[in-house]
């Protein structure tokens, strides 16, 4: 019954992007704004944007859920997006523009996201959106974004198989978290892996790509368990787990859900030194919310972590802190947010111009030196090359990085580099 009510949800949502791409773009414009617009060089693919670029200022749109389940982890990264905003401004801008900030709430809603992707692009007329969170979110918005040419900046970890030209992935490709992880336990001998993650698009397509690096190199899974979205009763699970044979756990749990599972866990007397958790979307917010007693040792895959040494990063958490508390520690998603505007920044000097079409074009290269560390674009698939890290959880509510790669990955979203990803990738044109 559930997956037939997911299917459902499916269906309503494409449905809902189909009636939202249809109604074409440009509300509010007269004819003399159009034909100034296509004459400013601001008017790209089958819609004519309506982005002004004529006066002091250009507009970007946010759209976050500052409301709603998500809202705990999705208002950082407005935080940090308008950090970066702030900075620039005070900088002189854009092709000595002022950005200015149009927010939206995505209410936690995957059809909410889409409707206010609308907005911002043929509404407020916005030159480029950044935000996003769940793939249902980024998979609603993807055919708004498609059908008007306009610009997204989607900021997280996520399961690949996808890419867009409309997109830049700023955030971890799966070879850039996933695989590493994998190769971490790899290398220290675990072979026995149990997998538990929350029944929607990221954890149950992360875990197809457990299960074929675990076939491709000697490893077994010797469990896989999903469970519902805000689910915060894990007795049965956690018993599976430690009567499984399991010699380290995959854990692609969202929210609140690790709190109850790692709780749980604790109570069976698993210990992370013979069976440590791996987990994909723990971040140093998350940690506090757990308790830092029920997950200290744990392993985290991330592209960032608040403990990087370097003097961008010392700059990047010193700055945050000052601007939203000190009580507020940084982490991989709000880094990559932050990040994703500088590298828009930088696609739209090196193209000198505000329109898509033509910062597309300018995209591939284009680096900045980052709190992670050194990044720039593939422009082949928007993707951002990185440098992964697998961190321990330290008693002080902090990640350490415990391992990290020889540099920056190149982004293979579909694994076509990988001779065990045959079978995901199949019957991909990208």
């Amino acid at each position: 019954m559930a997956r037939l009510q997911r299917m459902k949800i499916g269906a309503a949502l494409c449905a809902m992007a189909a009636l939202l791409v249809t109604s074409g773009c440009g509300w509010g414009r007269t004819v003399a704004e159009r034909d100034a617009q296509e004459k400013n060089g601001t008017a790209s693919g089958d819609h004519a944007s309506c982005v002004d670029t004529s006066g002091s200022t250009i507009k970007i749109g946010f759209v976050n859920s500052l409301s709603g389940t998500m809202a705990i982890s999705e208002q950082t990264v407005s935080n940090s997006l308008h950090m970066a905003v702030d900075e620039i401004n005070a900088k002189g801008g854009v092709l000595g523009k002022q950005l200015k900030i149009v927010q939206q709430d995505g209410k936690s809603e995957p059809a909410v996201f889409a409707e206010k992707a609308k907005t911002l692009i043929e509404k407020e007329c916005v030159a480029a959106v950044f935000g996003g969170w769940t793939s249902s979110s980024r998979k609603a918005m993807l055919p708004v974004f498609e059908a008007d040419n306009a610009l997204l900046f989607y900021p997280l970890q996520y399961e690949g198989m996808e890419s867009s030209p409309n997109i830049f992935y700023s955030g971890a490709a799966p070879n850039q978290q996933i695989v590493p992880a994998l190769d971490y336990l790899k290398e220290k001998g675990y072979k026995k892996l149990f997998l538990v993650g929350s029944d929607y698009v990221f954890p149950q397509t992360a875990n197809r790509v457990v299960k074929a690096y675990a076939q491709g190199n000697g490893m077994q899974v010797v469990g896989e368990e999903y469970t519902p979205m805000g689910s915060t009763d894990f007795t049965t699970i956690v018993n599976k787990l430690k009567f499984s044979g399991a010699d380290a756990v995959v854990n692609t749990l969202n929210g609140d859900s690790n709190v109850a599972f790692f709780k749980e866990y604790k109570a069976s007397g698993l210990k992370p030194a013979t069976t440590p958790v791996i987990s994909m979307s723990i971040a140093e917010e998350e940690v506090s919310a757990i308790g830092v007693d029920n997950v200290k040792d744990q392993l985290t895959a991330w592209n960032y972590y608040q403990t990087l040494d370097n003097p961008q990063n010392k700059k990047f958490v010193a700055d945050f802190k000052a601007k939203y508390g000190q009580k507020h520690p940084t982490s991989d998603p709000m880094e990559s947010a932050y990040t994703s505007v500088y590298l828009w920044k930088g696609m739209v000097e090196k193209a000198k111009s505000f329109q898509v079409d033509k910062v597309k074009a300018a995209a591939d290269g284009v680096t900045f030196n980052a709190p992670e560390g050194k990044v720039w674009v593939d422009g082949q698939n928007h993707h951002i090359y990185k440098t992964s890290y697998i961190g321990k959880i330290g008693d002080d509510r902090l990640i350490h990085t415990v391992w990290k790669s020889k540099g920056p990955i190149k982004p293979d979203p579909y694994l076509k580099t990988y001779s065990w990803a045959k079978s995901l990738s199949a019957g991909t044109d990208k």
